[in-house]
C-alpha cells in the first residue's frame, strides 16, 4: 500500500501459521458520499434489501467443493482485515469471528520484536474453526519492505534497508538477504509480505510522495527495478513467504499520496507503458499476489480508480499480462482517495472489477459494512455472486485449501 511515515510505537497485546508460502497448512452504485466517522462498527446490514431477499444456495464450482459453505463464509474469504500491532481492537476479532473474514493484515509499527508478534498472530489464527471459516487457515500479511515501511522491528527482525539501498546490492546478494527476512516473517506466522514495490519512478523522486520521496523504489530504471524487485521476491518465496507486487499499474508518476489525498491521478501512463512492463517480469515468476493501486489513470480509465476498474484488473492485469494469481486492493478502508464512496460500495466495486481480495487495513471499523454490502449484492445478483465465488476460490487456492485447476 502507499504508506506514509509513521512513528514507532510499542506492541501492547497479544496470532499461527507458519511458513510455507503457499504451501500453507494444506492442508449500488450510488452518488459518492463521505463515510461515517464512527469509532465502532454498526453491525447491521448495509442495505434494507438484505432482509427481504432470500439467500440462494451457492452453486459449487469445483466438484462440490463449496458444499457446506454459507454465502457469508464465501464472502469472508475475499476480505483481509487489519489488526494493529500496538493496540489490537475487538472489531478486528469480530471481523474474523462474526463476519468470517479469512485473512489478516498486521498494521502499524512495533519495535517489541518477534515474541509478542507471534502471540498476536496465534491469538487470531486460533479463532479460525468450523464455526467461522471451516478451519481454513488465514493468510497473514504485513508491510515489511524496509526503510520507512517496515511494520515489524525489534529482537528477531532485521533492520531492512530501503529499496533504494537494496538496489545497491547485487541481485544475488539481495536474494540471499531477502531469504533471511522471509524466514523471520515465517517464524512469527506471517505468510504474505505486501512487497516489493515495482513502481517505476522516472522523474524527480522528491515529487513522488508515495514512492520516490520515501526511498521505496528499486532504482530509477526499468532494469534496476525488475532485477532487484525480482530478487527480493525470490528470496522471500524461498523462505515460504508469498509476495505482492505493487502498486499496479504503477504509482511512480503521481504527485500525491492516495493515503492522504483525494483525486490522485496519473495523466501519463498508458496501457502499454514501460512503467507497466516492469510488472511483467515479476508476474512471470507467478507471485502469490499483485496489489492494484487506487489512483486514477486518465489515459487508461479516466472514470475509475484502478482498484475499481475492470479495464485495469481484468483487461490489463489478467488479459494483457496473463496474471492468474490473487489480485488485492490497496487499502480501501482509510485512504482518502476512496473516501467519497461509502465503504460497502468500495468493496462491491472492487470485486465487480475482478479483484479477489479487499484490503481493509487502516480502519477495521468499516469491515462489517463492507462484508454486509457484498453479501447483500451477491444475494440479488447471480453474476456478481459468481465473481465472488471465483475470487474466493483463488484465495483458497493460494492457501492450498482448494482443488488445483
Amino acid at each position: 500500500m502507499s504508506s506514509s511515515r509513521a512513528p514507532w510505537v510499542t506492541l501492547g497485546l497479544v496470532v499461527t501459521l507458519g511458513a510455507a508460502a503457499l504451501a500453507v497448512w494444506v492442508a449500488r452504485p450510488s452518488q459518492p458520499s463521505a463515510p461515517a466517522a464512527s469509532s465502532s462498527p454498526t453491525r447491521t446490514a448495509a442495505s434494507p434489501s438484505s432482509a427481504s431477499s432470500p439467500s440462494p444456495t451457492p452453486t459449487p464450482s469445483s466438484s462440490g467443493a463449496w458444499d457446506g459453505w454459507t454465502l457469508e463464509q464465501q464472502v469472508g474469504q475475499v476480505f483481509m482485515v487489519g489488526v494493529s500491532v500496538s493496540d489490537p481492537r475487538q472489531m478486528s476479532r469480530d471481523a474474523v469471528i462474526e463476519d468470517h473474514v479469512g485473512n489478516l493484515f498486521l498494521q502499524g509499527r512495533t519495535t517489541e520484536g518477534a515474541v509478542p508478534v507471534r502471540a498476536l498472530v496465534d491469538s487470531f489464527t486460533a479463532l479460525v474453526g468450523p464455526a467461522s471459516t471451516r478451519s481454513v487457515p488465514l493468510l497473514v500479511a504485513t508491510d515489511q519492505e524496509g526503510g520507512e515501511v517496515q511494520v515489524l522491528r525489534g529482537p528477531g527482525f532485521s533492520t531492512i534497508p530501503s529499496a533504494v539501498d537494496q538496489a545497491q546490492l547485487s541481485p544475488a546478494d539481495l536474494r540471499a538477504k531477502a531469504a533471511g527476512w522471509g524466514q523471520e516473517l515465517a517464524a512469527v506466522g506471517v505468510n504474505l509480505d505486501l512487497a516489493p514495490v515495482m513502481d517505476l519512478v522516472d522523474g524527480d523522486p522528491a515529487a513522488n510522495p508515495p514512492v520516490g520521496a520515501l526511498d521505496r523504489s528499486y532504482g530509477f530504471t526499468s532494469s534496476s527495478v525488475t532485477s532487484h524487485a525480482d530478487a527480493f521476491s525470490a528470496g522471500l518465496s524461498s523462505a515460504g513467504v508469498g509476495v505482492s507486487l505493487k502498486h499496479f499499474p504503477g504509482l511512480g508518476r503521481v504527485t500525491q499520496n492516495t493515503d492522504d489525498a483525494a483525486g490522485v491521478t496519473d495523466t501519463v501512463t498508458t496501457r502499454d507503458d514501460a512503467s507497466v512492463d516492469v510488472f511483467a517480469t515479476g508476474i512471470a515468476a507467478k507471485p502469490l499476489s499483485v496489489m492494484v493501486s487506487t489512483a486514477i489513470y486518465s489515459r487508461i480509465d479516466p472514470d475509475n480508480p484502478a482498484a475499481f476498474s475492470s479495464t485495469v484488473v481484468t483487461g490489463m492485469l489478467r488479459g494483457d499480462l496473463g496474471y492468474e494469481g490473487l489480485v488485492v486492493t490497496d487499502d480501501l478502508s482509510g485512504a482518502k482517495q476512496v473516501a467519497a464512496w461509502p465503504p460497502g460500495e468500495r468493496a462491491v466495486r472492487a470485486l465487480d472489477a475482478g479483484v479477489d481480495l479487499v484490503l481493509v487495513s487502516k480502519d477495521p471499523t468499516v469491515a462489517h459494512e463492507m462484508v454486509a454490502a457484498v453479501v447483500d449484492r451477491a444475494r440479488t445478483d447471480p453474476a456478481f455472486a459468481a465473481k465472488v465465488r471465483t475470487a474466493a476460490e483463488r484465495v483458497l487456492r493460494a492457501k492450498g485449501a482448494w482443488p488445483r485447476a
